[in-house]
């Protein structure tokens, strides 16, 4: 039997930047702007779980209960990402009474749609761009699906331009209660005073 050659990667001989050589920096600009505006929702989503939760009124018999539970849903908020922390907080808005949104079924149907382009974004791997420097990231989901569209700077920027609008929709959820949105120093009430 014979032996077979073995070999190694030069890695001094690999392009600049590698593996990211071939696209142009406007698109890695790009796509690092989308997949951290998709960072700041899930941290908005938390918060906005944070507000519905603190704010939720509760009986005399219910509070110890629910006290025991607020903080491992909170913490799991800060861990969760986009689908489950739509799920949690779609939850929290229809367990509280006061909520005023009236678009909350289409708005969850857009944070759950956001979701599944977020997994694509953040963990698909960038093929080399066509001649109009378009990529389609190599992604498949749990149902062996394959993303095939082609993703361009223009693309990345509409893409970040909704999910910012989407955070600016969750935002609206709370704010419109007349509570201030925690972490932020705008309007309304705040929702938690720090030694109450």
């Amino acid at each position: 039997m014979s032996r077979k050659n073995s070999h190694v990667v030069n890695f001094e001989k690999l392009p600049p930047l590698f593996p990211t050589s071939r696209h142009a920096p406007e698109f890695w600009e790009a796509l690092g702007r989308a997949v951290a505006t998709f960072g700041f929702l899930e941290e908005t989503l938390a918060k906005a779980i944070f507000a519905f939760t603190a704010t939720k009124p509760y009986s005399d018999e219910e509070i110890h209960k629910a006290l025991d539970e607020w903080l491992p849903k909170l913490q799991l908020a800060l861990s969760d990402q986009l689908w489950n922390l739509t799920e949690s907080y779609g939850k929290a808005v229809r367990e509280h009474p006061e909520a005023t949104i009236e678009n909350l079924d289409e708005l969850l149907d857009q944070l759950k749609e956001a979701s599944k382009v977020r997994n694509i974004i953040c963990h698909g791997s960038w093929r080399s761009p066509n001649s109009e420097g378009a990529s389609v990231p190599f992604f498949v989901n749990r149902q062996q699906e394959r993303f095939e569209t082609p993703v361009d700077v223009a693309y990345l920027k509409q893409l970040q331009c909704h999910v910012s609008e989407l955070i600016s929709a969750v935002v609206d959820t709370v704010t419109h209660m007349g509570w201030q949105f925690p972490g932020s120093n705008g309007p309304g009430k705040v929702v938690w005073e720090p030694g109450r």
